[in-house]
């Protein structure tokens, strides 16, 4: 199996597949009401929306770096503002996290072998997750949004009760 079939296909079931360690991030975000992912938990840092577009913006930026830009914070920033409480910018944010990861997959998909144990072209930053191979700068970010689904299921199952 290639690098690019392994990481398809580790991504695909993290996102949506049968992951080992739970839900897939998908089920975990789509079980979110409009109510509660604008929600600021009491000791909560982020809003389940916030943690949302976080993802959105480090898989944008994943794939930007991986069309050869450099390494830098995502252009929408690292923590962009939700804006206000509204259910169709909601449902909004879900499809945008959704169809820019199909467009990370299939970048993977067609990215040459031979490139994925290149180091990156800059110096290693660990804030922000430069300095490393293609291959492990996916993986980080499957390593992401592992984490970050799990925030979300987190203050969902806070908010509901």
């Amino acid at each position: 199996m290639t690098t690019s079939e392994k990481l398809s296909l580790e991504l695909q079931k993290i996102l949506s597949g049968d992951p080992w360690y739970g839900s897939p991030v998908y089920q975990v975000i789509e079980a979110v009401s409009f109510e509660a992912a604008f929600e600021k938990v009491a000791g909560a840092s982020h809003t389940i929306a916030e943690i949302v577009l976080h993802m959105l913006a480090w898989t944008e930026e994943v794939l930007d770096r991986m069309n050869g830009k450099e390494a830098s914070l995502p252009l929408s920033g690292d923590w962009p503002p939700t804006g206000t409480p509204d259910e169709q910018k909601w449902q909004n944010y879900v499809n945008d996290l959704k169809l820019v990861n199909v467009n990370l997959l299939g970048l993977i998909q067609n990215f040459p072998e031979e490139q994925w144990s290149e180091p990156m072209n800059d110096e290693r930053n660990r804030e922000l997750g430069n300095g490393v191979t293609y291959e492990e700068l996916v993986n980080g970010l499957i390593q992401h949004h592992i984490y970050h689904s799990g925030q979300i299921a987190i203050l969902n199952r806070i908010i509901n009760g």
